[in-house]
């Protein structure tokens, strides 16, 4: 079991991937960088290293995505850059038709998953990108809970064949385990593996999960706790493994519920027999979020932060 880190401290998912990306451009000459006009401060570093694998497309998702899937097509292997919905939903039908369809090695980094960019509204609040992608074919899924997953899935998005999707912060969330956990695709990271209810997070709201674990735990409630970094594929073992030896299942994501972990989790459980266990997802309603604000006010507003989501759980059992 990876440890972890016991003072949380506050890293930046952004950094974490671009160091990495930078150790593997440097082996790689075949690795280039895409952005849509921003993220120039974290960026600046890679552009002046690597001028010839760096490049701006402007304010053109759509442009940039097409490009990108050129040079896959060429043998390169290509990642887009952009904020939250930008390098997802603007160009769809890009990702989709070309670089999906074609089993292009495109990595398309969205930063600022869920309310990261929360002030500035619904059209950066990226609360449904997971269930769209989830849903292309040939493509794999991975939302990162911390900076040492976010090196590691950045890691295996360069080796894995075809087009990937990977699911960033915005910056500062917790540095949850204390060492590099060993990490495979389609395989989820134990932080506690025994409890009768099991705790399943994807993305960054992992210290949240972990704090609403003590939470349920001081409460003298046995809870194990799991990261999925890989939304897809997704540990189908592990979820099988669960439904047979804990009595409640609960996912945790800043994202709808509708078909994003919870509903990934569902559609397994649908179909496992005999299971004991019963599915509780905790999530975003289905509707838009018509209010603004930071980050953690946005995640208290929907219950799911430690102590609406320890409160909930507990009512449950």
């Amino acid at each position: 079991m990876p440890r972890l880190c016991a003072s949380l401290r506050r890293s930046t998912v952004r950094n974490a991937f671009i160091r990495e990306l930078t150790s593997i451009a440097a082996a790689d000459p075949d690795t280039i960088l895409i952005t849509g006009d921003l993220g120039f401060g974290v960026l600046t570093e890679f552009s002046c290293h690597f001028p010839r694998q760096y490049i701006n497309a402007g304010v053109a998702e759509q442009n940039m995505t097409a490009l990108a899937v050129g040079l896959a097509l060429e043998g390169k292997i290509v990642y887009t850059y952009s904020i939250a919905n930008f390098p997802t939903l603007r160009c769809l039908e890009q990702i989709r038709n070309d670089a999906c369809y074609h089993r292009a090695n495109v990595k398309i980094v969205s930063v600022g998953g869920g309310f990261a960019y929360g002030p500035l509204g619904i059209s950066h609040h990226a609360t449904e990108d997971l269930t769209i992608m989830r849903a292309l074919p040939n493509l794999t899924v991975f939302a990162p809970g911390d900076p040492s997953e976010v090196q590691l899935a950045t890691r295996a998005a360069h080796s894995t064949l075809g087009t990937c999707y990977l699911r960033l912060g915005r910056g500062g969330e917790p540095m949850v385990h204390e060492s590099l956990p060993a990490f495979v695709v389609g395989r989820a990271i134990p932080l506690y593996v025994e409890g009768e209810v099991g705790l399943l997070s994807t993305g960054g709201i992992l210290a949240v999960a972990v704090a609403t674990r003590k939470q349920l735990v001081d409460r003298g409630i046995p809870t194990a706790l799991y990261s999925m970094p890989t939304l897809k594929p997704l540990d189908e073992l592990l979820i099988r493994e669960l439904a047979r030896t804990c009595r409640l299942i609960v996912t945790i994501e800043e994202h709808t519920v509708l078909g994003g972990l919870g509903g990934a989790v569902a559609e397994i459980l649908a179909e496992t027999h005999p299971r004991c266990a019963r599915l509780l997802r905790c999530g975003l309603p289905d509707q838009f979020s018509s209010i603004v604000g930071t980050q953690d006010y946005l995640r208290s507003s929907y219950g799911i932060d430690p102590a609406s989501l320890s409160e909930r759980i507990t009512a449950q059992l």
